[in-house]
């Protein structure tokens, strides 16, 4: 077991791997700036081109920034049900909340195929989509949280999620059905999940409710420490299991369900990088492994919109496409070692 001084100096580098990363994805995109102008551009120092400093200030930057809150969140959001169900492949979106989030999307954008104009009328601007899944989530949320209430066994949770996920998507199956062309491509586009399309002033709410996500995190590494042990070994501890259960699901359903409706449904990420920090810290404690996910998570993140950019290019790729590419070949090899796997 490593012991607090190489913890200390994982964090350290992960923390200046964060910084480097960051750097390097304002500093490449489809317009080139020099190093030396994109850091004067934060510090408000002598740039060659003022239209340099806009595209850094007002849309490189807060792009970095969602992608570290994306990356974090999801991060510790599957980290937060992988210790919850005791499953290495429960990912974030295990309760159905990003199947909530695409069905209220898809009432928006394809709606009106079946219910005429009403949804049509609705559809004015990119709000409209962060109300209808964020709406979407929360509704499922509800069920959910209704369901952990009468039901004792956390596995009997998990599968209904998986239920209330599956009929989402057949819902959201028949509405694509009567969707018009023009209507599917702009719900597909949805679900290739975007860092780029945020404000300040979105990146703030999103924030705001992120950071309400992450303080009950922080609040439940008590609980998840001694799940690890066993739900029955946890109530003879004194553990709250209900309380616990119902505080670790709104944790993640903040985290998921919100980046979910800001950023469109994001892959893999929640479920691969928690196994991806515990084989660098080697570690079950989530007191060492909730930062460290975070950390780690940021940091992935901002290397697959670094790549999605396709820097110096006019050409995008969907951010899912590439935490895909990276994700799942991380799940085939934790199911090859599964028997290795610590929990």
């Amino acid at each position: 077991m490593p012991d607090s001084k190489t913890y200390k100096l994982s964090f350290l580098v992960l923390i200046l791997i964060l910084l480097g990363c960051f750097f390097i994805n304002i500093s490449f995109g489809s317009v080139y700036i020099p190093f030396k102008d994109v850091f004067n551009s934060l510090i408000d120092g002598k740039i060659e081109q003022e239209s340099w400093q806009y595209i850094v200030q007002n849309y490189r930057l807060p792009k970095a920034f969602t992608a570290m809150i994306v990356g974090s969140g999801l991060g510790i959001s599957g980290l937060l049900m992988q210790t919850l169900f005791r499953n290495p492949l429960a990912g974030p979106f295990v309760l159905g909340l990003s199947s909530g989030a695409s069905l209220g999307v898809a009432l928006v954008i394809l709606g009106s195929g079946v219910f005429g104009g009403v949804f049509a009328a609705f559809f004015v601007s990119k709000w409209s989509i962060v109300i209808a899944a964020s709406l979407g989530s929360f509704l499922v949320l509800l069920a959910v949280l209704m369901v952990s209430i009468k039901v004792r066994d956390t596995m009997a949770i998990l599968i209904i999620g998986l239920m209330f996920a599956s009929m989402t998507a057949a819902i959201v199956s028949v509405l694509s059905y009567f969707g018009s062309a023009e209507q599917l491509q702009q719900y597909i586009f949805w679900g290739f999940g975007s860092l780029g399309n945020l404000s300040w002033h979105e990146l703030f709410i999103l924030f705001l409710i992120y950071s309400m996500g992450m303080v009950i995190s922080i609040v439940c590494i008590k609980s998840l420490n001694t799940l690890l042990l066993g739900e029955n070994y946890a109530k003879s501890l004194g553990l709250n299991i209900k309380r616990s259960r119902l505080s670790i699901i709104v944790a993640t359903s903040l985290l998921a369900g919100t980046i979910t409706a800001f950023a469109g449904p994001i892959a893999f990420i929640g479920l691969a990088i928690p196994h991806m920090t515990r084989q660098i810290f080697n570690t079950s404690n989530n007191k060492i492994l909730l930062p460290a996910v975070f950390l780690f998570g940021a940091i992935i993140m901002l290397i697959c919109d670094t790549i999605a950019q396709l820097p110096n290019s006019d050409y995008t790729l969907p951010i899912n496409a590439i935490t895909s590419l990276i994700g799942a070949p991380v799940v085939i090899w934790l199911l090859v070692r599964k028997r290795k796997m610590m929990f």
